[in-house]
């Protein structure tokens, strides 16, 4: 009978995680990484101890909500890199970097944040950030890539992307490709115009 009792525990406890950890991934991807944990809990139906149960900081929680993110991202990096072409390579990163912040906004943030008590989440982000370091100097010295360009121009190309709304996760990604298509053509050292993805139509105000 204790057996009994202690694994229904231990399967109570895992499904309080994982409930937990999905709550957390779509509370922080639409509102942000501000959501507090005693909304969290609230949302996962648990006490606000049993989140601290099984991530003791937020930085902790919000390392794993998006650790699946950032591998993501890193294969998204990694396969620019191995492309042989840098400048194509360097497009497919901007691409698919906007895309996937534009179905998940607070993986951005927390991409950008500097976590410190995740040190595991700093550290696969960290090489991340080097691998496309590397891969902006390549395509600069291919000769492509605008030799002013720096990696914060990444990030406020993000911080636009962010300001897209549109009615549904579809419409957002096809004007985030569109935009960035525009983006791609600024960051070229001599742009040439080519043809941009299908506009979507968007709200003018909010």
């Amino acid at each position: 009978m204790t057996a009994q009792v202690g694994a229904r525990l231990r399967s109570d406890a895992r499904d309080n995680r994982g409930r937990i950890l999905a709550v957390a991934r779509l509370a922080f991807a639409a509102d942000g990484l501000d959501v507090p944990i005693r909304e969290i809990a609230r949302r996962a139906d648990v006490g606000v101890a049993t989140v601290y149960r099984h991530f003791g900081t937020k930085e902790t929680l919000l390392a794993e909500a998006f650790a699946e993110q950032l591998t993501t991202c890193s294969s998204i990096v990694a396969e620019g890199l191995a492309a042989a072409d840098p400048w194509r390579g360097f497009s497919l990163v901007i691409e698919r970097l906007m895309e996937l912040h534009a179905l998940d906004r607070g993986f951005a943030r927390a991409f950008t944040s500097a976590l410190p008590e995740a040190a595991g989440f700093a550290e696969d982000r960290d090489r991340t950030l080097r691998m496309l370091l590397e891969l902006v100097r390549r395509a600069k010295a291919a000769g492509p890539l605008r030799p002013d360009f720096v990696l914060e121009d990444v990030s406020l190309a993000l911080m636009a992307n962010e300001g897209i709304r549109a009615e549904t996760p579809q419409l957002r990604v096809a004007a985030s490709r569109r935009f960035a298509a525009l983006m791609l053509q600024s960051f070229q050292a001599d742009p040439v115009a080519s043809p941009l993805p299908p506009p979507v139509r968007l709200p003018l105000s909010r």
